[in-house]
């Protein structure tokens, strides 16, 4: 039986009305998995940012965090070295208090004629021991004894030192068995302001021994200075090893 002009267009409709509501269903359904995606990508992108802030503010509080440290440091290093300072101008105060006193014991001629035959004498026997070690050295193939040696010293201690050389010259025998010919240099002279002492040359000044009294209280002061420092500011508990 042929349908009529009217159910056709009955059915055209329901089936555009069918049609219609699937189109309607099925952009519900992208739009509301569009929705979700979007959200979850929405929620990524946020945690993501979230969590970059988060590591950036961490990154700027470890950065504070050492720069406080360093700058703690730096201000204990500074006071520290503030410390040391004014520890080592004591060192030195009392380093230079010594030498003013030298310059005090070389203007009494009893005291000071005593210094000088025994810096003398021990330059004499160092010398001597110069010899000796490069006869060590060379494996005796050479040995060195002074005989001739001269003696500078200062202007004013010239004729002290000349009263002194027979003496200091017999005492240097009686213990070595050995001569030697001390002659006082004519040609150079210790500086004025040297606080006393001596200086030995031999083999055409080739070798010197500097026994100023400034040079043995430079040798003794490096050698005293961890005992100069306790002695001022007591033992360092912190200090392992001394200078």
């Amino acid at each position: 039986m042929a349908l009529s002009d009217a159910d056709v267009q009955k059915q055209i409709k329901h089936m555009m009305a069918f049609i219609e509501q699937e189109a309607n269903e099925k952009a519900e359904e992208i739009d509301a998995k569009a929705e979700e995606e979007f959200n979850i990508e929405k929620g990524r992108l946020v945690q993501q940012q979230r969590l970059k802030i988060m590591e950036y503010y961490e990154k700027k509080e470890k950065q504070v965090e050492l720069q406080k440290k360093i700058q703690s440091s730096n201000m204990l290093n500074q006071a520290r070295l503030k410390v040391l300072k004014v520890r080592e101008d004591h060192v030195r105060a009392v380093l230079e208090d010594a030498r003013k006193r030298l310059g005090e014991v070389t203007r009494d001629s009893g005291k000071y004629t005593q210094i000088l035959e025994s810096l003398i004498l021990q330059g004499l026997y160092q010398t001597e021991y110069t010899g000796i070690l490069e006869n060590l050295i060379l494996q005796g193939l050479f040995q060195l004894f002074e005989k001739d040696i001269t003696v500078r010293v200062r202007p004013q201690d010239r004729e002290l030192v000349k009263s002194i050389i027979p003496n200091v010259s017999q005492k240097y025998k009686d213990i070595t068995g050995k001569d030697v010919n001390l002659k006082i240099d004519d040609e150079s002279h210790l500086s004025q302001e040297t606080t006393g002492g001596v200086e030995l040359l031999a083999l055409r000044n080739k070798i010197k021994i500097n026994n100023t009294l400034e040079a043995r209280l430079e040798l003794i002061s490096q050698q005293l200075i961890p005992q100069i420092r306790n002695a001022l500011f007591g033992r360092n508990v912190n200090r392992k090893f001394t200078d």
